[in-house]
Order: C-alpha cells, then sequence, then structure tokens
C-alpha cells in the first residue's frame, strides 16, 4: 500500500473547485440556500479520527518501548538510549495488525473524500466570496462554504495524521540494501 500523495489530494482538489466555481456560476439562482452546519459532519469525522489517531499512537508506542525494553541487552545496545518505558510490557494491550491497516485505509480514503469536498466548497467559495455585497444570499452562502473549506482541511489532516501513525517503523535492518535489488 502506498501513502497518499499530497500532489494528488491538491490536484484533485482544484479540479473540483474550477467545475464547482462554473457550476454554481451557471445557476447560482437555481441553488438551494447553503446553511452553516452543512459542512459540520465533516467536522465530526475530523475530530473523531483525530482522537483515535492519538489514541492509536500512543498505544503503538507503548507496545514498541516494551518491545525494546523486552529486547536482550546485545540488539539493544545497537538502538539509541531511550527513556524507560511508561507501561510494563504485561500492561500494554497489544493493537491487532488488521486494525492498523484498516485505519491506515481510512486515513487514505478520508483524505480523498477532505479533498473532494474542499474542492467542492472552495469553488462555491470562489463564486459567493466576491458576491456578498450584491447578493443577500451570497453572506449565508460564503459563510457556510468558509466553513466547508475549513472543515475540510481539518479532514485532510487527520487523515494524513492517521496514515502516518499507521506507517510501521523500519526494523535495524531495513536501512541496508537488498543484495542484487536495483535501487
Amino acid at each position: 500500500m502506498t501513502p497518499v500523495r499530497r500532489r494528488d489530494l491538491a490536484v484533485l482538489a482544484l479540479g473540483l473547485a474550477v467545475a464547482a466555481w462554473l457550476l454554481v456560476r451557471a445557476s447560482y439562482g437555481s441553488l438551494p440556500p447553503l446553511r452553516w452546519w452543512l459542512p459540520v459532519p465533516l467536522a465530526v469525522l475530523a475530530v473523531g479520527e483525530a482522537l483515535g489517531t492519538r489514541t492509536l499512537r500512543t498505544r503503538l508506542k507503548a507496545l514498541r518501548e516494551a518491545r525494546v525494553a523486552r529486547e536482550p541487552e546485545g540488539r539493544r545496545a545497537e538502538r539509541p538510549p531511550s527513556r524507560p518505558p511508561s507501561r510494563p510490557a504485561a500492561q500494554v494491550r497489544p493493537v491487532e495488525p488488521m486494525l492498523v491497516a484498516r485505519l491506515a485505509v481510512l486515513g487514505q480514503a478520508s483524505a480523498y473524500v477532505g479533498a473532494v469536498c474542499g474542492g467542492i466548497w472552495a469553488g462555491v467559495l470562489a463564486y459567493v466570496g466576491p458576491a456578498v455585497g450584491r447578493l443577500q444570499a451570497a453572506g449565508n452562502d460564503a459563510l457556510a462554504a468558509a466553513l466547508g473549506v475549513l472543515c475540510s482541511a481539518a479532514l485532510v489532516a487527520a487523515a494524513l495524521w492517521l496514515e502516518s501513525v499507521c506507517k510501521v517503523p523500519p526494523a535495524s535492518g531495513d536501512d541496508e540494501p537488498v543484495p542484487g535489488a536495483r535501487a
């Protein structure tokens, strides 16, 4: 599984922003009013992913510390010194590897959803933002679009953080090239 490329997210958001701007420009008068609470589900998802990521990061860190504490003295000397584990190895709850893999996929999917929604909200904001002074409905729509852009950006940030926490750290022997492999 490859990590999400930030460039792909930016291109997706920019393309949808242009498409949304063109669509809103062509049919703004027939669209229903945008309410401020429409982007709230994106914010709820972002907060949920951020809290879950913080918990997962803490559990994975405790597992790594416990694993290092159980290593034989010879292997531990190869690693840089770190602080002692916060909890004994017996008290650390294990994390299922499939759960971490599923959370990594959730992070990738959420990053794309955030980029799509962010692009659409940015396109709406690009049209209604300049029209606030001349159109009465544009003020509320601009507020909803600005909140949508912020909530979408928060979702993308939380999703990328979740994905980065789910990465497996390289083992001590992984830094060496494999014999016969091309770089």
